[in-house]
């Protein structure tokens, strides 16, 4: 009897095995692909791609690619949405800094860019998956799926947008911010 679960477990060590090598190696590889965001993107643009094509060919799988949307929607919503929210913070009697003296709190992402793009990427690739087994392919009038999904990206943005307007943060900061110090008074009356 002790033969028969010896096997069982010689049998589960070399899969346990290679899972944990294949775990570190996709891990060694992510980790060098958080120093070359370009790249990285350009890779998911080329999933896409090919995802977009799969879908155009097959002429199908509508709901999944309207699923895929809606949850590209919302990680765009976390990713350009402060991680501590100002209007829960205004009620704790914590807010933003409105003076000059005030402290300066940097904007921190709810969903950092790194994060973001792997969630991207994996719903890519799921959605991609998902396009090899029929029972996804749901019969459905895809326009009114995109008309669906255009409103409601539209009414998301504009509530994300007013949102950032109320509070004056920008998600975004392009290049290494410069600080050139005090400029020198001038001199009105002075002699030479």
């Amino acid at each position: 009897m002790e033969g028969g679960g010896a096997d069982a477990g010689s049998a589960v060590a070399p899969f346990a095995k290679w899972r944990d090598e294949f775990s570190r190696t996709f891990q060694y590889y992510l980790d060098l692909s958080t120093h070359n965001p370009v790249y990285r993107w350009l890779g998911t643009l080329a999933v896409a791609a090919i995802y977009v094509l799969r879908v155009y060919y097959v002429q199908g799988f509508y709901i999944v690619s309207y699923g895929l949307g809606i949850y590209i929607l919302n990680l765009l919503i976390g990713f350009l949405s402060p991680k501590v929210d100002p209007e829960l913070e205004a009620l704790d009697g914590a807010s933003l800094p409105t003076r000059g003296s005030d402290e300066f709190k940097p904007f921190i992402r709810r969903l950092p860019e790194f994060k973001f793009w792997y969630s991207i990427t994996k719903a890519f690739c799921v959605a991609f998956l998902m396009t090899f087994f029929s029972i996804f392919d749901v019969p459905v009038f895809w326009p009114i799926l995109l008309c669906y999904w255009i409103v409601l990206f539209v009414l998301t943005m504009k509530r994300q947008i007013l949102h950032m307007i109320k509070y004056k943060y920008i998600p975004f900061s392009i290049g290494k911010q410069r600080y050139t110090g005090k400029k020198p008074a001038t001199s009105s009356g002075g002699s030479d």
